[in-house]
């Protein structure tokens, strides 16, 4: 029966060897050399041939043994193993709970947005509305409905951007046919946007309208082919220049501060008569005279004016009962004046170390 002693010493080894296996692979090595093809136990159970028949079914008996009981410490083990190595997995991949965790970096609106806002605020706060209008416009709305002349220079290839029509006779007002205006242009103002109102809307109007508008400029510290534009219309009964003054140093105050001062000079815009330009008084000098206001003590910032009747005219409006104001403010201009800013590049950059101040 010596073959029932090599079972009985090959299953102890197998208890060793399977026990010492640290690997997948050292465990893989050790079941192949077992129980594989070539391994021990089956060397050992071809030998069974050599027996006596008496004997086989007790050899065979016990062979299947070792083999079921090699198998279930192999099974064993690898169980082992995989506990072993979640616990490994879970050492390396702790995390206290208790410390803070990664804050993510929150963001907030560009500087501009936040003028446009408040200025919305400002105006929406004495009773003004905030209208909006296409960036793509035809020539009519641009200029001809706000009483520029066909050679005004501002409709010159040189400060406007053209865009192909494809459509000639698409344009939307019947007076854009008479005078042949199928021109399509990247807006350079958002004046449109009050033509529109105008020809929906009757009076009483108080509004606003913000926006993007483009202009062939070369970007330089002053100026930019894309900037934001806020202007404002008034068309009611008995408006005078005294409102639009008034609204305007209004905004001036809420704006930049009770201690601004405005002043008004004498001007020409197509769209309004009489026309002016508007300057605050120097933040740096307090109106004293210094570099930054060429030693003037003023600083410009926006245009306005009376609504020239035949701008209200055009928009069907009776120029005998109703009269009106209106004005157009940079968004960026007003950053630059507020937070001293050199450069107004500086706002399209998308620099975070500039940003973030604001």
């Amino acid at each position: 029966m010596s073959l029932i002693d090599d079972l009985e010493a090959l299953e102890t080894q197998a208890k060793e060897r399977i026990a010492e296996a640290s690997t997948q692979e050292k465990l893989e090595a050790a079941r192949v050399a077992l129980l594989g093809r070539k391994g021990e136990l089956t060397g050992l159970m071809r030998m069974m041939g050599k027996l006596d028949q008496a004997e086989r079914p007790v050899v065979g008996k016990r062979a299947n043994e070792v083999r079921a009981a090699v198998e279930g410490l192999l099974e064993s083990r690898i169980a082992e193993m995989k506990q072993e190595a979640t616990r490994a997995r879970l050492a390396a991949e702790a995390v206290d709970v208790t410390l803070p965790g990664a804050r993510p970096a929150i963001g907030h609106q560009h500087l501009i947005h936040q003028i446009i806002e408040e200025a919305e605020d400002i105006f929406t706060g004495i009773g003004y509305t905030v209208e909006s209008g296409p960036q793509v416009e035809t020539t009519y709305y641009n200029f001809t409905a706000l009483n520029a002349p066909m050679d005004h220079p501002s409709r010159s290839a040189r400060d406007t951007f053209y865009v192909v029509d494809n459509n000639p006779g698409g344009v939307s007002h019947p007076e854009a046919h008479a005078h042949g205006e199928s021109d399509v242009i990247l807006r350079t103002q958002t004046s449109g946007v009050q033509v529109h109102v105008m020809e929906r809307q009757k009076p009483p109007i108080y509004m606003i309208c913000p926006g993007s508008v483009y202009r062939p400029d070369t970007a330089d510290a002053c100026h930019l082919p894309q900037f934001n534009q806020i202007e404002g219309l008034v068309v009611d009964e008995g408006i005078t220049f005294g409102d639009l003054k008034g609204t305007l140093d209004y905004f001036v105050k809420q704006m930049f501060g009770e201690e601004r001062k405005t002043r008004y000079r004498p001007h020409f815009f197509p769209f309004t008569e009489p026309s002016c330009e508007v300057d605050v008084s120097c933040h740096i000098c307090g109106g004293k005279g210094c570099p930054f206001c060429k030693h003037s003590g003023w600083i410009e910032i926006l245009g306005c004016g009376m609504v020239d009747p035949n701008v209200l005219v055009n928009c069907g409006i009776d120029p005998e009962r109703y009269s009106g104001f209106a004005f157009g403010i940079g968004a960026e201009r007003v950053a630059a004046l507020r937070y001293d800013l050199p450069d107004l590049r500086t706002l399209m950059t998308g620099d975070m170390r500039f940003l973030n101040q604001f």
